[in-house]
């Protein structure tokens, strides 16, 4: 391998390496947007308005103002109402007869640690607890009726059917306003995560009403596990006639002050098929108005509350006297599980498969998501799974592999006569490249085929990054051993000889975790050291310097990323190396791999550096 093809190649895992660097230290900085003065409570959009939430009527929790309504915990904001219970065998919670908020959720299937006895992820809970998130529906008042004619945020409903909201047992609440008109809810469960609410008003007045039907989700404050992290997408997620947004926190907060709205505001209007909502690392909450209706997204931030808002608004709908209106919509609160997400979207959510945080590279993320997904189906373990994926990359990428790694035997066989020619050439440069592109094309060599194979590595190993990293599939996933959470770093660690000392390793992400890293970043090293092994050290003493520490350096940078990556980087590097050797072999090279690695305990006399390459090189051997 010429200089320009080993200068190529240390340019490129460099770069690779001080790009990861950079955003291990130097993630985007967490949001936090400054308060603005206050709004009006309510908004009024053409000729209806949208009912305030109590958030927006009171200071923000902490202020002196607003020291009255500061969160009085949980279990506090569940027994300040009347409850109407959820109780499927993905969900459990309760429905809030005041205002009919869907408020009160936990994820039966998941829970908060690998601890036997972790507490079930809680996904919604109610205002007044420390993060508040929820959803309701209601109806913006138009023309013929007062603010107050329409269900709000206090109304108390009556629960008029039903018991426990359950997956065969929708229940129905009600609400009559005094003033002739007669609102009802129906809301049902499917076996996952999807909520189906059906809003009627019957006019038993003697004039016409108008009025509009919303959805709308609130979160107060940002979420307190907000990661905060380069790759993964926090905030809000939207759907519009196929377009997707991903909106973070702070572009909502920070948004211009919307003339309608009254407040910072990214609206979206004229859809006809799409949803949106608030989506974090695992789980979501999307609303999803019926297909085929016009309607308007508005993202808001209430700087008073400090409360962040996601709506779907429906056209106004004008009721005469005796007639009745109805309408339906979705809410989608659950997990981001990828197979779950496809069976809704066959059956009418647009898109909503990429509610998951793809990336730039969607079009490797999502087939290697697939490929890696239908694997662990097929083998029962995910580990396993990973190194299965690597095999089939490795596979599709071989014929490419098969040109380098030949390429590599035949400059080899080349490197005699190029070291004659920088003789012959001496200081003038020109005539060196001249005689070697001679060279390369008399012996139809190519010398950048050698870095194909590792450019192309580059973008698989952000994208499988990126699967492992925001896919719940991989949250928990066990491998073996002390590998439970192939989602997470290597718990293992040197510290305390991997498990055989009886002490606890470093907390991981640790800086202790870092220097006393586990079982898969010291294989990562190691087989990353044998596959750099199979060629001799470079002449120059600065490459070879370079060279030798850069398996010890990724080692350790690796180590406190998630495990299922370093597995994936381990198998292969074995399965490099293995091509590799068997390659060279069959170009009628053997290389001295044991002579390389003894070589690398060696030092050569500077006098000896500069014709180190005219004699016989340790890296081959003829059969």
């Amino acid at each position: 391998m010429d200089e320009q093809n080993k200068n190529l190649i240390l340019a490129t895992a460099l770069s690779f390496a001080v790009i990861l660097v950079w955003f291990l230290l130097f993630p985007p900085p967490e949001a936090d947007p400054a308060l603005e003065p206050g709004t009006e409570t309510s908004q009024t959009i053409e000729g209806t308005s949208v009912p305030a939430s109590a958030a927006e009527t009171a200071a923000a929790p902490g202020t002196e103002d607003g020291e009255g309504a500061a969160p009085e915990g949980r279990r506090a904001a569940l027994a300040a109402a009347p409850r109407v219970a959820i109780a499927t065998d993905k969900v459990s919670g309760s429905i809030s007869l005041m205002g009919g908020r869907i408020d009160d959720l936990k994820l039966n299937d998941y829970q908060t640690t690998l601890d036997a006895d972790a507490e079930i992820v809680t996904l919604l809970s109610p205002e007044g607890s420390s993060d508040a998130y929820y959803a309701l529906h209601g109806w913006a008042a138009g023309s013929g009726l007062a603010p107050d004619a329409v269900p709000g945020v206090d109304t108390l409903w009556t629960l008029s059917e039903g018991e426990t909201l359950g997956v065969d047992s929708p229940v129905t609440l009600s609400w009559d306003n005094g003033a002739g008109q007669v609102f009802t809810r129906t809301i049902s469960v499917d076996d996952e995560y999807m909520f189906d609410i059906t809003q009627s008003v019957t006019n038993n007045g003697e004039g016409a009403v108008n009025l509009a039907p919303f959805g709308m989700i609130a979160q107060h404050g940002l979420p307190e596990d907000l990661k905060s992290f380069f790759i993964l997408h926090e905030g809000a997620v939207a759907m519009a006639n196929g377009e997707l947004s991903e909106v973070d926190w702070d572009d909502i907060a920070e948004a211009d002050v919307n003339s309608t709205w009254g407040r910072p505001a990214v609206v979206t209007e004229g859809v006809t098929e799409g949803w949106v909502g608030f989506t974090d690392h695992y789980w979501q909450a999307v609303l999803i108005p019926d297909a085929g209706e016009t309607f308007e997204q508005a993202l808001t931030y209430d700087p008073r509350a400090d409360t962040y808002r996601a709506f779907t608004r429906q056209p106004t709908r004008s009721v005469a006297a005796g007639e009745s209106v109805s309408t339906s919509s979705k809410f989608f609160a659950g997990a981001k599980e990828w197979e779950t997400l496809q069976d809704y979207q066959a059956s009418g959510v647009a898109k909503f498969i990429d509610s998951i945080d793809w990336g730039w590279f969607f079009f490797l993320t999502k087939p290697i998501f697939w490929l890696l997904h239908n694997l662990n189906q097929l083998i029962g373990n995910m580990g396993v799974a990973i190194i299965g994926l690597t095999l089939l990359i490795k596979a599709l990428l071989f014929p490419l592999a098969y040109k380098s790694y030949v390429s590599m035997a035949r400059m080899k066989e080349l490197q005699p006569e190029m070291e004659k020619l920088k003789k012959d050439a001496g200081d003038d440069r020109q005539k060196m490249q001249q005689g070697m592109m001679e060279l390369y094309k008399k012996n139809k060599v190519n010398p950048a085929a050698g870095c194909l194979p590792i450019l192309l590595q580059i973008p698989i190993f952000f994208s499988l990054y990126k699967v492992i990293f925001v896919t719940i599939e991989l949250r928990h996933a066990p491998f073996f051993g002390p590998f439970q959470d192939l989602s997470a770093p290597d718990p293992t660690s040197i510290m305390n000889l991997w498990g055989l000392l009886p002490y606890a390793a470093p907390e991981p992400g640790s800086m202790l975790a870092l220097v006393f890293i586990g079982i898969l970043p010291l294989l990562l090293g190691i087989s990353m050291y044998l596959q750099q092994k199979l060629n001799p050290a470079p002449t120059d003493p600065t490459q070879q310097m370079i060279f030798a520490w850069m398996p010890w350096v990724f080692m350790f940078m690796l180590g406190g990323f998630a495990s299922g990556l370093v597995v994936y980087w381990i198998a292969n590097n074995t399965i490099t190396f293995t091509q590799q050797y068997l390659i060279m072999r069959s170009q009628g090279y053997k290389p001295d791999l044991w002579g390389n690695i003894a070589g690398g305990f060696k030092r050569t006399p500077k006098g000896d550096a500069a014709n180190a390459d005219s004699k016989p090189k340790s890296g081959k051997s003829k059969k």
